[in-house]
């Protein structure tokens, strides 16, 4: 028996009830895409000599993300390094505890892409390979280990957009537990969107908050001590071939310095008076030169019970905040500058950027125009 065929397969419109025809009436829109698919997150981890922290997001607008999940964890992987030179078991079990927990957190969602790192203490230990091999069989996840030309792009690319629109130069810096990147931006005709393309010179100091802690002492910090500390890191600065700042700062040029690092947000907030810490309020912050001295020379004159009551500090980074404040005045002495802006973000960022901007995630998240026939 044949098949009935409807009218629209003898090109006819079909009878409504009311008289209308189904091209009588207007078309429903189709369901415009959602901005962007739920599913398009990457994820960021940076196994550093201090934290481990991890990052996942969403492309929303162009250049720009959407946290989804975050995780953070003082782990101190490279405590005792600089006197042994290898990885001491607990630090490993410390850093391997705070992986498991990034790695179920990225089993539990549909990751598109990730790139996961360590730094300097694994770059630098004996048994950096072994360990993290071990983490391999432990938790699945696979880290690799970025050399310091990379590391501090990284850090350039995710403090791209706190560089303001109408700078021409700039000092970076990220002061980390085993390792301090600096780079020199200078913008000569259109900005890159990448920023990174602009770094003209830079250095990685082989001294971080941990390191140099563990040297000098972190609990009991004298004005004798503490200035050791900034000679031997101004020593260090010394071999940096880079332009002097008076050759940075010329006529319209915006110089100024951006700093990404716990040292910098922890005198951020002590700056701020904050109750407790509050990354919105702290990101992106603008410090005089003097500013940055007032509360360096405050935390410097506290003891190591009044730094860990201090809410902006606590008692885990009671005896690393003033290496980090040492790091910090060497280089502003290396670069003097009237302007610091002050970054809550770095390598995870850069990561997330990198990887949506070579996915070209914002590029094919923005809506095509309207298609006119012609």
């Amino acid at each position: 028996m044949p098949q009935e065929q409807s009218p629209r397969a003898h090109g006819k419109p079909s009878e409504r009830p009311d008289g209308a025809s189904r091209a009588d009436l207007p078309r429903p829109k189709p369901a415009a895409p959602e901005f962007p698919p739920p599913d398009t997150l990457y994820a960021a981890l940076d196994l550093g000599t201090n934290n481990c922290r991890l990052l996942i997001a969403q492309p929303t607008r162009p250049g720009q993300f959407r946290v989804v999940d975050a995780f953070s964890r003082i782990v101190r992987l490279g405590e005792g390094l600089g006197a042994t030179g290898r990885l001491s078991e607990d630090a490993m079990d410390r850093a391997t505890e705070a992986l498991k927990v990034c790695a179920s957190k990225l089993a539990a969602r549909k990751v598109r892409r990730m790139r996961l790192i360590a730094t300097e203490a694994c770059r630098a230990a004996s048994n950096g390979e072994a360990f993290l091999e071990r983490v391999t069989r432990e938790t699945g996840l696979d880290l690799e280990v970025i050399n310091r030309e990379t590391e501090a792009r990284l850090a350039v690319s995710g403090c791209a957009s706190l560089v303001g629109r109408d700078a021409r130069s700039a000092v970076l810096f990220d002061i980390g537990g085993g390792s301090s990147e600096i780079a020199i931006l200078q913008i000569n005709g259109q900005r890159s969107p990448r920023l990174a393309n602009h770094i003209t010179h830079w250095t990685s100091l082989p001294v971080g908050v941990v390191t140099l802690s563990e040297r000098h002492g972190g609990r009991h910090v004298t004005p004798d001590i503490f200035a050791a500390m900034v000679a031997e890191v101004e020593e260090m600065l010394s071999r940096f071939s880079a332009p002097l700042a008076s050759d940075l700062n010329g006529a319209d040029s915006g110089f100024h310095m951006i700093g990404t690092s716990g040292t910098v947000t922890t005198l951020a907030g002590v700056y701020l008076n904050l109750p407790r810490y509050d990354r919105r309020q702290v990101d992106g912050l603008w410090m005089d030169a003097a500013d940055v001295t007032a509360m360096q020379d405050r935390l410097v004159g506290l003891d190591f019970a009044a730094r860990a009551a201090n809410p902006c500090i606590g008692p885990d980074r009671a005896d690393l905040v003033l290496a980090g404040c040492a790091i910090l005045e060497a280089i502003r002495r290396r670069f003097p500058v009237e302007r610091m802006r002050v970054a809550d973000r770095g390598l995870r960022e850069g990561l997330l950027t990198e990887m949506m901007a070579d996915d070209g995630a914002w590029r094919k998240a923005r809506p095509r125009p309207p298609f006119h026939r012609i």
